[in-house]
């Protein structure tokens, strides 16, 4: 249980990032103030026996007591969580059991510190390659480092991006990376000659730049023939082989925090209490209405159930297993 300050605090909790177990049973969900949350995805389904009770949490781990959980991402053996100047991994064996609760940290990577820094880089976007079991860290010193999770060394740094990075896309071969950043910049990377091969301006381009927003770009996400970015430039969607915008997205944000490329169709949230569902012409087809204000994380699975989960500034998840309506909401505590 929470103590009372804590409570407090969840009052104003953020939820930075989500992932799914690597089974599909768990939804897990990081924290403005370090915790994470253990959501049974089998449990939070079912019909609620009263219209008063709530559905919470079946265990928490207070992974960063002393900062919070930027980032987040699974692989077949570990929940791994990033925050300022680590990353830690926790055994799913533990996590998804009644043990969560008293599980300790199975390893930590220190992210590598500038000589006047004490703390070390904010770990603010976490990507991971199954291939070659490595870990790609999107920092706020503007770099990318790449760990081999064998040895938790550092394999290379991706050097290029001025300002934070805050968020990465990685193509399922694990050949190409993605990064877009605080500088306004979205950076391909050939990671097989580890380098920067494009780089994309969005808000020198008259149609999407905002003025009022900035340059920043809050979230990236590609495919062999598309990439989608946005932030305080507008949301966007490019050809990847002429490097040019396709569509320009007309939507009553204020900022980009999310982008998603999925199956045939745009997901984007940001800065606005709804989650769009787009057509990649850019036709609306749905809006969903949210419990917080600003959205900073979306995910979702197919199998073993099919469920999208949407958590932002507010101490509530809103779940939906369709693309058309929120089915329920969660709360963090």
């Amino acid at each position: 249980m929470f103590s009372e300050s804590m409570r407090r605090k969840l009052f104003y909790n953020t939820i930075m990032s989500q992932c799914f177990s690597s089974d599909g049973s768990c939804l897990l969900a990081g924290s403005l103030y370090g915790n994470v949350a253990i959501y049974e995805i089998a449990k939070i389904l079912r019909p609620l026996r009263s219209e008063n009770e709530l559905r919470r949490p079946s265990y928490h781990i207070e992974a960063h007591p002393d900062s919070h959980v930027d980032s987040m991402v699974s692989t077949e053996n570990f929940l791994v969580t990033g925050s300022i100047g680590e990353i830690c991994g926790w055994d799913w064996k533990s996590v998804t059991t009644g043990k969560a609760e008293r599980s300790k940290v199975s390893w930590t990577i220190r992210v590598p510190a500038e000589n006047d820094s004490y703390e070390g880089p904010c770990v603010f976007s976490l990507a991971y390659c199954k291939v070659n079991n490595l870990l790609y860290a999107g920092c706020n010193d503007g770099k990318i480092y790449v760990f081999n999770l064998e040895d938790g060394k550092v394999v290379t740094t991706l050097e290029g991006h001025t300002r934070f990075i805050h968020d990465l896309s990685l193509l399922d071969c694990g050949t190409q990376l993605a990064s877009g950043s605080e500088d306004g910049t979205v950076r391909l990377w050939d990671l097989r000659k580890k380098e920067n091969t494009n780089v994309l301006t969005p808000h020198l381009v008259d149609n999407l730049h905002r003025p009022s927003l900035g340059e920043w770009i809050g979230a990236v996400d590609f495919t062999e023939d598309w990439l989608l970015c946005g932030g305080g430039s507008k949301l966007s969607l490019w050809h990847m082989r002429t490097m040019q915008p396709a569509t320009v997205f007309d939507l009553p944000d204020h900022g980009i925090h999310v982008a998603k490329i999925y199956e045939e169709r745009i997901i984007a949230a940001g800065l606005a209490p709804h989650v769009y569902h787009l057509t990649y012409q850019g036709e609306m087809l749905s809006s969903i209405p949210t419990s917080s204000d600003t959205i900073y994380s979306v995910v979702y699975q197919e199998t073993p159930q099919k469920l999208f989960s949407i958590g932002g500034a507010s101490n509530f998840l809103d779940i939906c297993t369709n693309c058309n309506y929120r089915e329920l909401t969660l709360r963090f505590a």
